[in-house]
């Protein structure tokens, strides 16, 4: 099933791609402390799934929280870009 349509915000999207862009390693509990987010790992599944981002995964600490990261040596520019981020090839992270 091929959809355009995502369940999360754009905004939740545009946030997930640029911190992973960025370097970042996020958390669910990052997402809800920093936008009031819920949506990760479907954001991170469409990513992988739709776009073809080498994002990685591994559960960590003591309470066996997920966290993901963009595969180490990843060039931004050559990643595809959903709607709502694709500006972030533009070098535009506002």
């Amino acid at each position: 099933m091929n959809s355009n349509h995502w369940h999360s915000n754009p905004s939740q999207v545009f946030w997930v791609c640029k911190n992973l862009v960025a370097g970042r390693t996020l958390t669910h509990k990052t997402e809800i402390r920093e936008v009031n987010g819920w949506r990760l790992a479907a954001v991170i599944h469409k990513l992988r799934a739709e776009y073809h981002w080498p994002i990685e995964d591994k559960y960590r600490g003591k309470d066996n929280i997920k966290h993901y990261w963009l595969r180490p040596g990843t060039d931004p520019k050559t990643l595809r870009y959903p709607p709502s981020a694709a500006h972030l090839l533009d070098g535009d992270a506002a």
